[in-house]
């Protein structure tokens, strides 16, 4: 495909003052502010907009350079949509007098000013009220841990206006699809076509499932007729390694679309925790954030059921990280090398 080359401001300014020139002066100068100089820069600031529109318009047309609207359109044409995000779910105990109720469509805040609505009718038992909540606005920032107070908007009879979260916390948030996340589905779809229940369906399936980023298939995983399903979802803050109800999601999924001969099951790995202890030259506090971010890339670039980290590839990554003049890794002392089912996940940091 030829390139469009965007001409500069400067550049359209001086044609159209040259072409002004040449029609109304006969070839002679204009004065720098003369009508004629004016004019000039009008049309050119016009031009370089028209410019701009069409060098960003030269890129829609394609599914690997369309920017959102268009790359969702393209993602339409192959059946394929943006995965939504997901609002985080839990439940909160507000202190009260036995009896009174919290009713539904209640709101509590969390201190930062995330909302959340009570989504069923709760009465005070043993001085508390246990109340299902989800967050308002969807996506993993309502995600809270346990202990976290909530405060209610309003006020209720016979109730305290701050809650707790319960132990389990505030979880399952997921992010609305990045346009990336969705491009890499598409191309993938474009470049290979379903056949039938072949390998990379199931793993197509599978990524369609909001809150799945990474998904490996096992044929024949429990015998004839069967396929494993292994799933991670890299967005969790917390952990790769997916909860029971992502899993159930993933499975009511691909049991809707799979071929009605396959018996599928869908799990999570099983965690290997890789705990890393180094130290670092120069040990400050900028220097131990950059290795803790390089390291984490490198799990979420590497990391898979089966497939082996390179000690050599851990080093890199301390040795590539901002501020880094020398290191001494001392755990690991080898690969990491996980076994089928198992998923090497980063572990604790100890800078020594």
């Amino acid at each position: 495909m030829a390139s469009i080359t965007r001409p500069t401001l400067p550049q359209l300014v001086e044609r159209s003052q040259t072409d002004l020139e040449g029609r109304l002066l006969d070839g002679a100068k204009a004065l720098p502010r003369s009508t004629i100089a004016v004019l000039a820069r009008v049309t050119a600031g016009q031009a370089h907009g028209q410019y701009g529109y069409l060098e960003w318009l030269k890129d829609q047309p394609f599914a690997d350079t369309a920017e959102a609207e268009y790359l969702e359109r393209h993602a339409r044409i192959w059946g394929i949509s943006r995965k939504p995000a997901v609002a985080s779910t839990g439940q909160v105990s507000i202190p009260g007098t036995d009896g009174a109720v919290l009713l539904a469509g209640a709101q509590l805040q969390r201190v930062d000013g995330v909302l959340y609505e009570v989504t069923a009718e709760a009465t005070v038992a043993d001085g508390a009220a246990l109340a299902s909540v989800t967050a308002l606005e969807p996506g993993l920032a309502g995600d809270t841990p346990a202990g976290v107070s909530l405060t209610l908007t309003a006020p209720v009879t016979s109730m305290q206006s701050v809650g707790l979260v319960q132990a389990a916390g505030l979880t399952g948030g997921v992010d609305l699809e990045a346009d990336e996340a969705l491009r890499a589905r598409l191309l993938a779809r474009i470049q290979a076509p379903p056949h039938g229940g072949a390998g990379q369906d199931y793993e197509a399936w599978a990524l369609e499932v909001p809150g799945v980023t990474r998904a490996w298939v096992y044929p024949l995983h429990m015998g004839a007729g069967t396929v494993g399903v292994v799933i991670v979802n890299d967005a969790d803050p917390d952990s790769p390694i997916p909860d029971a109800e992502l899993v159930a999601a993933a499975q009511a999924y691909i049991d809707s679309v799979r071929p009605v001969t396959a018996e599928v099951f869908v799990f999570a790995p099983t965690p290997l925790v890789v705990p890393v202890t180094v130290a670092l030259s120069p040990d400050t506090s900028a220097t131990r954030a950059a290795v803790t971010a390089e390291l984490g890339d490198l799990f979420a670039r590497e990391a898979a059921p089966g497939q082996v980290i390179y000690l050599s590839h851990l080093r890199e990554a301390i040795s590539v990280s901002p501020g880094e003049t020398n290191h001494v890794l001392t755990a690991p002392t080898a690969d990491v090398t996980p076994t089928t089912y198992q998923f090497p996940v980063l572990g604790t940091i100890t800078f020594s």
